[in-house]
């Protein structure tokens, strides 16, 4: 969802038009905002009583959403919220991938009756397959890596809904007190994460050495 979102925003500022500078800048801004200044922020945008989400929603008369105090929504928000986050970094690599496609192959699309829907899928997406794998990679390890929106929004909470993997181990380690669990489960995430990224790069090679052929 992240990638197709930020895949989105990267095909529109890859067109000639004005401010688009600007908009990028504005796109970025939150990568380089410190997690835990975007998290109180949001804290604050999500509170169940002040927060401007509610009081939008209010507008179409939907009633008040408790966000980070339910456990149907809580893990829903903070997902959102990662994917705010990371969408300008994501835009960029995507960005640079979309420049990086020779002029000519569009040209030549276009010569050939392809439309633009066409020549997204059968040539844009496929020349997008490296940055594509990067992208899925990099957002696989961080998702597991997920720590400070948990622990400054929810703490875990409720009923363990958000307690992702990271956060369960720093409970483990700091909370309880149970460093050699702790160690035991790093360890068990290393392999995880390693075994993710290995199975990502043997399918890419695999449909590399199919389009060759």
């Amino acid at each position: 969802l992240g990638m197709a979102f930020s895949l989105a925003i990267a095909l529109v500022m890859n067109q000639k038009l004005r401010g688009v500078y600007l908009f990028r800048t504005l796109f970025f801004m939150p990568v380089v905002s410190s997690w835990v200044a975007v998290s109180i922020i949001w804290l604050t945008l999500l509170d169940p009583n002040v927060g401007i989400v509610n009081y939008v929603l209010s507008w179409f008369g939907l009633p008040a959403i408790n966000w980070l105090g339910d456990p149907r929504s809580a893990m829903p928000a903070i997902v959102l919220i990662a994917i705010w986050k990371s969408a300008g970094f994501n835009m960029v690599i995507w960005l640079a991938g979309l420049q990086a496609i020779p002029k000519e192959l569009y040209e030549a699309a276009a010569i050939d009756g392809a439309n633009r829907w066409q020549t997204f899928w059968r040539l844009t997406l496929p020349l997008l397959a490296p940055t594509s794998f990067f992208l899925a990679v990099t957002g696989v390890i961080g998702s597991f890596q997920v720590f400070t929106p948990v622990y400054v929004l929810t703490r875990g909470g409720p009923l363990d809904s958000t307690n992702t993997a990271v956060y369960h181990i720093y409970r483990r380690a700091f909370q309880e007190f149970d460093f050699g669990y702790a160690s035991a489960q790093s360890w068990v995430l290393f392999a995880v994460i390693f075994i993710a990224t290995l199975i990502q790069l043997i399918y890419v090679r695999r449909r590399r050495e199919e389009i060759q052929f």
